[in-house]
């Protein structure tokens, strides 16, 4: 009898394509989120499925979910993904690293300069209608070039966008819970810093590091009030490692000059605050969003679930424990 999977959000038709070829495939490719009550009677009898971070594993899903065996996120982030209680039910859980390190980075740096040169509010002027004649102060924003960057995580992502920092002619300045190697932080001509110094100092904060218990609200009004008046705050990681309604309050007050964000606490959700203000560019969680970054990234899931399912050993394995 052949295994049965189900892919919880919709994915490319050639991804379930490759997974039929595999196992019995059901897809919810109207895209609905389902619930943890839908969830639940659709895994019931299913061997393995591929997640999204909208999709909560923990105790109470698996606890009715006998069958299930492996668990595929698409997506590097898995703070969806209760690996304890993963590892409880014997269910194997896999992510999709690597695969949308460029990409994310891309859309950090895109973030950057709009932020940086208020590219929202200016656009939003001309569409309004309001653009009567060329000021010489119109929209005043920070430069770039030879700003001084600070990175929070430099990890994959954090890394690449460092590298990208180059060609701006950047002073790139770093903190992460565990120092790089000299080889790691000479190939991103980057400076390791304590927390405090780096938002002291940096013009430009990007966010990189993942959410969990331990980096919940890491970014708060304490760190946040160590930035310059002048400086930028950018965060395309996950929602909840800054306290966004910190930040409204700095942002509000003008006591930061901007922020780029492409993930909130609570998304779909935002605080409402972040709409209010003109200071702020927002997009809807899409930093690994080109059309071949996305496409493998279900195809990596796609391939972790076949090999987790017929040989045990999926590449890119969470918890060795699961198995």
């Amino acid at each position: 009898m052949r295994k049965k999977i189900f892919v919880t959000r919709e994915v490319f038709g050639e991804v379930l394509d490759f997974l039929a070829l595999h196992f019995e495939v059901a897809a919810n490719q109207e895209d609905k989120v389902l619930t943890t009550e839908e969830l639940a009677r659709v895994l019931a009898d299913k061997d393995g499925a591929l997640t999204t971070l909208t999709e909560r594993i923990d105790e109470n899903l698996l606890s009715r979910c006998p069958q299930l065996k492996a668990v595929c996120n698409i997506a590097v982030g898995y703070n969806n993904i209760d690996l304890t209680a993963c590892n409880a039910h014997g269910v194997m859980a896999t992510n999709t690293p690597g695969v949308l390190d460029d990409t994310t980075a891309d859309f950090a740096w895109a973030l950057i300069l709009a932020t940086a040169r208020r590219l929202n509010e200016a656009e939003a002027y001309i569409r309004e209608g309001r653009w009567d004649k060329w000021k010489l102060k119109q929209f005043l924003g920070l430069d770039v070039h030879h700003a001084t960057l600070g990175i929070i995580g430099l990890g994959r992502i954090g890394q690449v966008v460092a590298r990208r920092a180059t060609g701006f002619e950047m002073e790139v300045l770093y903190h992460d819970v565990r120092r790089a190697s000299a080889e790691i932080e000479s190939a991103c001509r980057a400076r390791y810093v304590t927390k405090d110094d780096l938002f002291r100092r940096a013009d430009i904060v990007t966010i990189h590091i993942p959410y969990s218990r331990e980096t919940h609200h890491s970014i708060g009004a304490a760190e946040i009030a160590l930035m310059k008046p002048s400086a930028i705050l950018i965060h395309a990681a996950r929602g909840g490692v800054i306290d966004d309604a910190a930040l409204v309050e700095a942002l509000r007050k003008g006591t930061l000059a901007g922020a780029g964000l492409d993930v909130f606490e609570g998304e779909p959700a935002i605080h409402p605050g972040f709409r209010e203000l003109k200071n702020v560019v927002l997009s809807p969680h899409i930093a690994s969003s080109s059309e071949r970054t996305r496409f493998k990234m279900a195809m990596m899931a796609a391939e972790n679930c076949v090999a987790a399912l017929t040989t045990g050993n999926p590449p890119n394995l969470l918890n060795p424990a699961g198995k």
